[in-house]
């Protein structure tokens, strides 16, 4: 792993020389590009990973997005699982609510009959999509405010606990059983999965990304505070997603931010489109979207590896971490690659 390794399960003393890094790639769809093609690189991206030592790698779902591709993370995991050999795997997430938790458990049977051991299952409640989208996955309306007991009716099932005589999965079985299991992880960007997750004794991973960490003191010191031991978890165990984008130099780096910048522009007045190429991603904007995207830079963590290796650890050692998921997002699947690449070798210096 690299820079060392800790125990995954409990949180450990910070220490910047055992800091874990693992990855989340949504199967970003490039302008000009076709989306299949997003797959596939996802495929690719997950196999150096592997290579670079990172310890994790996820995928999302989201839907009717035109700008993410990853839709199914329980075929794609299948796909990854099949080219790869150690790395852990899971899903950031699973949008629970849309599903019954007995076929994400039989799915997630599957997957980790596939890759025993490196199976981790993240579940979200928010939808990942429009409120039309969300419909046409789960006709019911109020499915999200189950959400508590279809994560226990799903961390029941993986695991083979099996129900009480009053419960209509009383006997049912989630196939294949073997003698490892997924583990379970709440996923969110607010105090509720905070909350869900130290209730239930789970991991917890906060959406850092989503809002440039709004929130996360709070949600971290929510869980720990709060966090009742498990059959499967005896410590709090957090980690949060940040986005990152290193590059060989400061300059290439912040030009190649322009992409995503200009996309969250664009998502902030409701419109959704594919990563547009750095070039193109400042064509045509006034001085008030420049000046909007001036101010994202002070948040971004971008530059040289050692740059933003830097800011990751001091972010790490403010909120007590033992490990960062990094999302890079870049119009150009080599400059993306090329930043795990660089990220990894400085973290694998110490």
């Amino acid at each position: 792993m690299i820079s060392g390794s800790i125990v995954w399960q409990g949180v450990p003393t910070y220490d910047q020389q055992m800091l874990k890094l693992s990855v989340l790639d949504q199967s970003v769809v490039s302008f000009g590009q076709p989306q299949d093609a997003a797959i596939r690189h996802t495929l690719a991206l997950a196999q150096r990973c592997e290579e670079w030592g990172y310890g994790r790698f996820w995928v999302s779902e989201h839907h009717n997005l035109p700008s993410i591709a990853g839709t199914a993370p329980e075929v794609l995991l299948a796909a990854i699982a099949a080219r790869t050999t150690r790395i852990r795997l899971g899903s950031a997430g699973v949008m629970l609510p849309h599903y019954a938790p007995f076929k994400v458990a039989e799915q997630f049977r599957v997957l980790d009959a596939l890759a025993p051991g490196r199976i981790d299952l993240g579940l979200g409640r928010a939808p990942g999509s429009d409120g039309r989208t969300s419909q046409l996955l789960n006709p019911d309306r109020y499915a999200s405010e189950r959400f508590p007991q279809q994560v226990q009716e799903l961390q029941a099932w993986v695991s083979n606990q099996g129900f009480p005589r009053d419960h209509p999965g009383f006997g049912v079985v989630a196939q294949p059983t073997g003698v490892t299991a997924p583990s379970l992880w709440i996923l969110g960007s607010s105090n509720y999965g905070a909350q869900l997750a130290a209730h239930l004794g789970l991991p917890y991973a906060f959406a850092y990304f989503f809002n440039d960490g709004v929130g996360v003191a709070s949600a971290l010191e929510m869980y720990r505070s709060q966090f009742q031991p498990s059959a499967h978890l005896r410590q709090p165990q957090a980690t949060i997603c940040v986005s990152a984008l290193a590059a060989d130099t400061e300059r290439e780096a912040w030009y190649q931010f322009q992409s995503r910048a200009r996309w969250r522009l664009e998502r902030n007045r409701g419109r959704v489109t594919p990563l547009l190429p750095p070039d193109r991603a400042v064509e045509g904007l006034g001085t008030e979207d420049l000046a909007a995207i001036q101010a994202m830079r002070p948040d971004a963590l971008v530059g040289t590896a050692a740059q933003v290796a830097h800011q990751m650890r001091a972010l790490a050692e403010r909120l007590e971490l033992g490990e960062l998921v990094v999302c890079t997002w870049a119009h150009d699947p080599a400059v993306q690659l090329r930043s795990f690449e660089l990220l990894a070798g400085v973290f694998a210096a110490g």
